[in-house]
């Protein structure tokens, strides 16, 4: 999978005008330039990270003088070749802290022997259900649902209900109404797929597809040309002149389009159909070998702090993992919260996923 469960990467840079957050200077080396073995510790952390991680100045800011660090953010691309060169530099990494491990791809991480393990201050903190490794190697940063988008004026106009379920989808009244991603390409295509795994098992997943075929699903390589081309409810969907009122998007999609809505609308022009959804969780790990691992530990105490844990659903629109921290208020007023989601354990999918994706193509795109 590539980034997670989030609004696109390319669109958050888009709609926010952040660039990689980079200070000066190698992580291998002091602020005078000795090497770290034998001299005294880097100032500097050096987070590798895929493209859609975003925290604001003054909370980056916080930290660096609190700790006395300097952080500087490598992206890499999505979540996926991120890792995949972690892999290829193990023992030898380019930084010393990984961000955007997602459960998706959490198994091959691990196995990949990738991370050191360390249990992070504040982890008591974190709620129970995102602790997904016992062994503390990977430390459970935000979380973020996959659900299907439906576009309100067209089913008020029509006067007909918004789907709520997968099974929703299959009636003859949602026929030709749903665009997603091609799973072999995106991550929410991908999530998605996930979604029908856990609802429907082994078993029936396929058989859920082809029907799905059948009721006209378009699909199309990314989220962009989803939801900003094909989609008749967002705003770069109206531009475009989109005709599918339903898309697969995120939970936190609903928020963003008033928060950009210009001028900006009192209710959500889009809702969530909660019965649709698939979670991601992402996770940070020190890496094996870091050069700065006493300030790779701080930066992930750091994360699953309260202050960038409150900050991030702005940045990033995921949601905190953290117990006590408070989502703003656009979260709260026009967000979903999505009680039951499906999941797919990490082991399953790492085990199954290039065979479930062969299958769908199989399926869908021929």
């Amino acid at each position: 999978m590539s980034t997670t469960k989030k609004i696109a990467g390319a669109a958050l840079a888009a709609a926010l005008g952040v660039g990689t957050l980079a200070a000066c200077g190698g992580g291998a080396k002091n602020e005078e330039g000795a090497a770290a073995s034998g001299a005294p510790k880097s100032k500097t952390i050096t987070l590798v990270s895929h493209d859609s991680f975003v925290v604001s100045e003054p909370v980056l800011k916080e930290f660096e003088q609190q700790s006395g660090y300097t952080v500087k953010v490598l992206k890499s691309g999505d979540a996926g070749a991120a890792l995949n060169q972690e892999i290829l530099t193990k023992g030898s990494p380019r930084g010393d802290v990984f961000f955007g491990v997602d459960n998706t791809l959490l198994s091959r991480a691990l196995d990949n022997g990738i991370f050191t393990p360390y249990e992070a201050k504040g982890l008591a903190g974190v709620k129970p259900e995102y602790l997904l490794d016992p062994q503390h190697r990977v430390t459970p940063v935000d979380s973020g649902d996959i659900c299907v988008n439906y576009d309100k004026a067209y089913f008020a106009d029509k006067k007909i209900a918004p789907p709520q379920t997968l099974d929703d989808l299959l009636k003859p009244e949602y026929k030709n109404l749903l665009v997603t991603e091609n799973a072999a390409t995106s991550s929410p295509g991908l999530g998605f797929l996930l979604a029908s795994v856990g609802k429907y098992g082994e078993d029936g997943w396929k058989d859920y597809w082809s029907k799905l075929k059948a009721n006209g699903v378009e699909v199309v390589d990314g989220w962009e040309q989803a939801y900003n081309e094909r989609f008749s409810g967002s705003a770069g969907g109206k531009k475009a002149k989109g005709d599918r009122p339903l898309v697969v998007s995120y939970a936190s999609s609903p928020p963003v389009e008033v928060l950009y809505g210009d001028p900006q609308p009192a209710e959500a022009p889009t809702g969530v159909a909660t019965g649709t959804c698939f979670r991601q969780v992402e996770f940070a790990g020190l890496l094996k070998g870091a050069k700065n691992e006493e300030g790779g530990k701080a930066l992930i105490d750091f994360l699953i702090g309260k202050k960038f844990q409150e900050d991030m659903p702005l940045q990033m629109f995921v949601n905190p993992v953290v117990k006590d921290a408070k989502l703003p208020e656009v979260f709260t007023k026009h967000g979903v919260v999505v009680e039951k989601p499906e999941n797919v354990a990490p082991e399953t999918i790492a085990k199954n996923r290039d065979q479930w994706v062969k299958a769908w193509s199989s399926i869908v795109v021929k």
